[in-house]
C-alpha cells in the first residue's frame, strides 16, 4: 500500500510524461482562469507618454524658482488639453496650459500644479511656490517597460492579470488548451439527478461534485452518467472514456464483489497502484487507458472530494501547465472544540474550518467525519492533516491545514 506522497507522485510522474495538450488563442475577456501557454512580454510602455496624474496646470518648473506669496511667478495661460487630447505645440517660457487628469504633458513643460493651488485671472496663472521638475508627471513606463514580463508561462490569469494585459494591448492571448475530463459514477444504488427514488436508491452526488471541481482546476468536465455494477456497462463506458485526456471514475474501486472498475482498468489498460494509506480514500485506484489516465475514486461522497483533492486537482494542473499546482497549505492551531483526534497508519484528513483569534488561525472541525456525511464537506475551508503516527492530537497542538479555497478562508474573529 503505497503512502500519500507515493502515489502522488506516482500520478504526477505519469501526467508530466503526456504529451502536451496543445495551446489556443482566445479573446482577452474570455481568459479568467486560463492558463498562459507562453510568457506575455509587453511590447510597448505603460503609460504610453508621459501624463498628467492631476487636473491643474503644466508649466516649466524653472519659471517658478523663488515663487512665493509675496513675489509669486505669473505665467501666461496659452491653451488647454484634455485627456485623449494633445497640445500641439512647444509651450515655451513664461507660459502654462490647463491639463486634465491623464492628458499628455505638452512638450517643453516638465512639471503639472494642481489647479486648487494656483489663481487664475485674465488669462495669467499666480503660482506662489516653487514647483519641482515631475511634480504630478506620470513618466512613459513608470508602470511597465518594454520587455518586462507581464506574466509568466503557466500563469493562471485572474482579473488584475488581465487588467495588466489590457493596458498594454495585449489581444488575443495564447493559453493551454483545457483539458476535457470524462467522468464516470459507478453503482446500481445510485439514481441520476431528477430521477424519483426506487428500494434502495440513493441520489448521485459525486458527478454533480466531479464537475464543478474539474471547473474550478480549470479543466472541462464530459460527464458519462451512472454504470451499473454490469462489467459489459462499464467497459463500454470505459471505452467511450478513452477520448477523454483524463477519467475520473467513482466507486467500483474497493474490494466488494460488484467493484468492477479497477479490475476493468486492469483489463482494458493497465493497473499502477489500488489503495493508499490514508483516511478518508484508501480505496483509491490509478492506471492508463493507453494513453489517458484513469483515477478511479472511491464511492463515498467524502472520499471522493478528498482524493480528487490531493491528486485530482494536481494532475489537472501539471496537465494544463499551471506554475502553482498544490493548494497552500499553512501551520494552524486546534481549536479547544475540536476534542481529540486519534493518530494511526494512516495518514488522516480532516475536514475543518478556520477562524482567527489574535492573529492565531485556530482549525475547528465541521463535524463527525464519516465518509458518507457530505454534509460535513459543507463550510469546509480546509483539510487538517493529521500526520501517520501514535497517540492523539489535542486543543492548542500545531498541525498542518491544507486550504480548499484560493484566497485565505478564515472566518470572523473568535471572541
Amino acid at each position: 500500500m503505497l503512502t500519500v506522497d507515493e502515489a502522488r507522485e506516482r500520478i504526477l510522474g505519469y501526467v508530466r510524461r503526456m504529451p502536451a495538450l496543445g495551446t489556443e488563442e482566445i479573446a482577452l475577456e474570455e481568459a479568467l482562469g486560463r492558463v498562459t501557454a507562453t510568457a506575455v512580454v509587453a511590447q510597448e510602455p505603460s503609460p504610453p507618454f508621459a501624463n498628467s496624474a492631476m487636473d491643474g496646470y503644466a508649466l516649466r518648473s524653472a519659471d517658478t524658482l523663488g515663487a512665493h506669496a509675496v513675489a509669486p511667478a505669473r505665467l501666461r495661460l496659452v491653451g488647454e488639453v484634455p485627456a485623449g487630447a494633445v497640445y500641439s505645440g512647444v509651450m515655451g517660457a513664461g507660459e502654462a496650459v490647463r491639463i486634465l487628469t491623464g492628458a499628455p504633458v505638452p512638450d517643453g513643460a516638465d512639471a503639472v500644479l494642481q489647479q486648487e493651488l494656483v489663481t487664475v485671472a485674465e488669462g495669467v496663472v499666480t503660482i506662489a511656490q516653487p514647483v519641482a521638475i515631475g511634480n504630478n508627471v506620470r513618466t512613459a513606463g513608470s508602470d511597465v517597460r518594454p520587455g518586462m514580463t507581464l506574466a509568466p508561462k503557466g500563469t493562471e490569469l485572474g482579473p488584475a492579470e488581465i487588467a495588466l494585459l489590457a493596458s498594454l494591448g495585449v489581444h488575443p492571448l495564447r493559453v493551454t488548451r483545457r483539458p476535457r475530463v470524462a467522468i464516470l459514477a459507478t453503482g446500481d444504488e445510485l439514481a441520476p439527478p431528477g430521477q424519483p427514488l426506487r428500494p434502495g436508491q440513493i441520489h448521485e452526488s459525486n458527478t454533480a461534485y466531479l464537475i464543478a471541481a474539474v471547473r474550478r482546476a480549470g479543466a472541462i468536465p464530459e460527464p458519462l452518467g451512472i454504470a451499473r455494477d454490469r462489467a459489459d456497462e462499464i467497459r463500454a463506458k470505459i471505452t467511450q472514456a478513452r477520448t477523454a485526456d483524463f477519467v475520473l471514475t467513482s466507486g467500483g474501486v474497493s474490494v466488494g464483489d460488484y467493484d468492477l472498475v479497477k479490475q476493468l482498468l486492469a483489463e482494458q489498460g493497465s493497473m499502477d497502484f489500488w489503495r493508499v494509506r490514508m483516511r478518508p480514500g484508501k480505496p483509491l485506484a490509478f492506471g492508463m487507458l493507453g494513453e489517458t489516465p484513469l483515477l478511479g475514486l472511491p464511492g463515498n461522497p467524502v472520499s471522493a472530494a478528498v482524493t480528487f483533492e490531493l491528486f485530482g486537482r494536481p494532475a489537472l494542473r501539471t496537465l494544463l501547465g499551471c506554475a502553482q499546482v498544490e493548494r497552500p497549505q499553512i501551520e494552524v492551531v486546534l481549536d479547544e472544540s475540536i476534542g481529540e483526534i486519534a493518530r494511526s497508519d494512516r495518514r488522516h484528513f480532516v475536514r475543518a474550518r478556520l477562524s482567527s483569534r489574535g492573529g492565531m488561525l485556530l482549525a475547528h472541525t465541521t463535524g463527525a467525519q464519516e465518509s458518507h456525511l457530505i454534509s460535513s464537506l459543507q463550510g469546509a475551508t480546509a483539510l487538517l492533516v493529521i500526520a501517520e503516527g501514535e497517540g492523539v492530537m489535542r486543543a492548542g497542538d500545531h498541525v498542518q491545514a491544507l486550504l480548499l479555497n484560493d484566497a485565505l478562508p478564515w472566518g470572523s474573529e473568535v471572541q
